[in-house]
Order: structure tokens, then sequence, then C-alpha cells
């Protein structure tokens, strides 16, 4: 009798069989290099991957991490840790209908913005700047994600990760609404390493996922957060429904649910097995409606003003763990409770700006905060309840 889960593996990758055509399938998989667990194990590859990624410390930090509204008390805002939820739930409703891989969907989904660093977008241009200004390329939260999991995860080890997980990570930003979105199926890890670098380096484009799967995250990572945001923002006071712009939500709707509910609808209506699409009609409405919540809440002065001394911070704890670090400071933080713990080869190979980018990135707004002095610190402002 086989006591190894080899069986059992092959069973649930036979249940593969019944999705679409188009889909991703376990058999596929790829990975930097061979795997134990999932060549003797029960899980397809996809479900391993899904493991990984929710056991990683990474993955638990979501827990304080800034999505929209920083340095505000309210317990009903979205964080970084409901969103990726939502994105989660969003893609594999769409990717159910459409006949795809719900376990790829899922890893691609909930290990998305694990290198959002804290105070979500605000604190991802700041970081960016002190990147350049350290010599470094442009910081782009969608490469830190695969960085954490390809290489800092495990104390450099990483978890080895499928190459089509990895990729959907790193596509799922820079949305396109107004065209349809295609796989590139002829992607590799050479490939896909390159276009890392390139965008690492600060080249523009954005890259296309390999499978279909990416592509249905990559359209529910706005699905999640465009109603959301809007009503995060009524909470607050910072905007009124009857401020939201009949134009778009004519067709749309008012409310998250009605939102997510009918752009839902609408990808599934109108994609294909070779596309992911929004019909022309919708499309525009999002567009519009994305460009109303970058005016109103997004840019908001309310929710900026507090802000003001962000930059200074992160400059402030940038500065001082680069001199913690250089100067071997072995009871500093960057060092005890980073640097030290990674396996020799990381620090051998990595700069030390590059070591202080990937402590900071992975800080969540609390602990990033309680490295800044005191009196600089930013008062957490009280909102409509």
């Amino acid at each position: 009798m086989d006591h190894s889960g080899t069986p059992i593996r092959h069973r649930l990758e036979r249940v593969e069989e019944n999705l679409s055509s188009f889909a991703a399938r376990s058999r596929d998989a790829l990975r930097r290099q061979g795997d134990q667990a999932e060549a003797t194990g029960y899980r397809p590859s996809y479900a391993l991957d899904v493991d990984r990624i929710i056991n990683s410390q990474a993955y638990t930090r979501y827990i304080d991490k800034t999505q929209v509204f920083s340095l505000i008390q309210n317990d009903h805002l979205t964080h970084r840790v409901l969103h990726v939820q939502l994105v989660s739930r969003i893609a594999r409703t769409v990717g159910r209908a459409l006949g795809l891989n719900e376990d790829l969907i899922e890893a691609i989904s909930l290990g998305h913005d694990i290198g959002h660093p804290p105070f979500g977008h605000e604190g991802e241009r700041i970081l960016s700047a002190l990147s350049k200004e350290a010599g470094l390329g442009p910081f782009h939260h969608n490469l830190q994600s695969v960085r954490f999991l390809d290489v800092l995860e495990r104390e450099g080890r990483g978890w080895n990760l499928t190459l089509q997980t990895l990729d959907g990570i790193f596509c799922h930003n820079g949305e396109s609404h107004d065209v349809p979105l295609s796989p590139n199926r002829t992607k590799n890890f050479p490939l896909f390493d390159e276009e890392l670098t390139r965008r690492g380096n600060g080249e523009h484009f954005t890259p296309v996922p390999l499978t279909l799967e990416g592509c249905v995250v990559k359209f529910a990572d706005t699905i999640s957060y465009i109603g959301r945001d809007i009503e995060d923002a009524i909470r607050l006071g910072i905007i009124s429904r009857d401020d939201l712009p009949p134009a778009f939500t004519r067709l749309l709707g008012e409310t998250n649910g009605t939102i997510v509910y009918t752009l839902v609808t609408d990808v599934i209506t109108h994609s294909t097995g070779e596309e992911i699409r929004y019909s022309e009609e919708v499309a525009r409405a999002l567009v519009g409606l994305k460009a109303f919540n970058l005016k109103h809440i997004y840019m908001s002065r309310e929710i900026k003003k507090h802000l003001g001394n962000l930059s200074e911070l992160f400059a402030i704890v940038f500065d001082r763990c680069l001199d913690d670090l250089r100067k071997g400071r072995e009871d500093s933080l960057i060092i005890h409770g980073f640097a030290g713990k990674m396996a020799p080869a990381y620090l051998d190979t990595t700069p030390p700006e590059m070591v202080v980018r990937d402590f900071i990135s992975g800080m969540t707004d609390n602990y990033f905060l309680r490295l800044c002095p005191k009196e600089l610190r930013p008062s957490i402002i009280h909102l409509k309840p």
C-alpha cells in the first residue's frame, strides 16, 4: 500500500480535467527547483502555494497595514488583510463561472499585496523616492511581493512558489479596464525574471499575466476596492452618497454590493477563454468612477493633511536603519530583528540600502511608528464613526 500522498494528489489533479480547456493545470506548474512536499504530498501545486502564502510571516503582517485610510481610528475601515480576502472571493467567483483553477486564483489573490509598505500607496511613493536617492531603482509593491515570497521569507530561502503564482502577483497592478486582457502563455522563468529586472530598473510597461487566472485577479483587484473605498469614505464623512456621479452609478450602482455584483456579472458575461473583459459601457463607467474616487477620496485634503510629516519620518527611519547596519550595531532592530536572521548569502549579495528597504517594506503601520521619535509621530485622528 502506498502511504505517500501521491495517489490522492493524482485524484485531485484529475478533478481539474473538468475545468475549462483554458484553465491552468497543476501538472503544468513550474517551480525554480524541485520540491519534496509537492513530490510526495497530496496537495496539488497551487493549493500548496496557498498554504505557504497564508503561513508566511509577511501574510501575518497584513493585519496592520493600511489599505487607503491611514492614522484614522475607526474599527470598520478596510485594512489590507480584508482587501486581499475580498479580492480572493471575487476572483474565485469569476473563476468558478469561467471554469478556471480556483487554487491558483486564491494563491495570487492572497499574495498580491504582501509587498506593500506601511501606509499604503503613500508609503509606497515615499519609499520609492528614498530608494532612488539611495541609488536603488524605484520601489514597486508588486515586485516586493514577489521578493518576499521568492527570496526573503524563511530566512532568505523563499517559499519556492510556482511561476504561475509569482507571475500573477507581479502582474496584478497597473490595471487596464477599457481593453480586453489576454494571457501571455509563452512565459517562463527567464522571461519572468527579465520583466522583474526591467520594472525594477524603472522601465515603464504593464506586464501581461501568464494565465487567465492572473488576468481575473487583475480585474478582481479593482472590483474589490472601487465600491468599498466609497463606503469607507462615506462612513468617514469625506463624501456623501449624493456626491456620486449619476453618469456612472446609474449603470454600476451606488452601493458597494451593487457595484461588485454589476462588475462581476459583466466580466463573467463578456469574458471568454481567450480574454477577460468588460462590456464597453461598463468599462467606460468604471473608468469614470475610478476618476471620481481619485479626485474626491484618494487625493482628498482631509485624509492627506495629517500625513504631512510622513516623508520626514520615512527618511529618519531609513537613515537610522542604514547607519545601524553599516556600523554593525548588533542590538539594533534591523540587525537583531531582520538582517541577523537572514542566511549569509542574502547579506553577501544585497547592498545595505536594499536590506533597509526590505526591512521597512515589511513593517506594519504601528511597528513603523514605534521606530519614529515620539515628538514627531503623527496623531491618530478620529473622524465620523
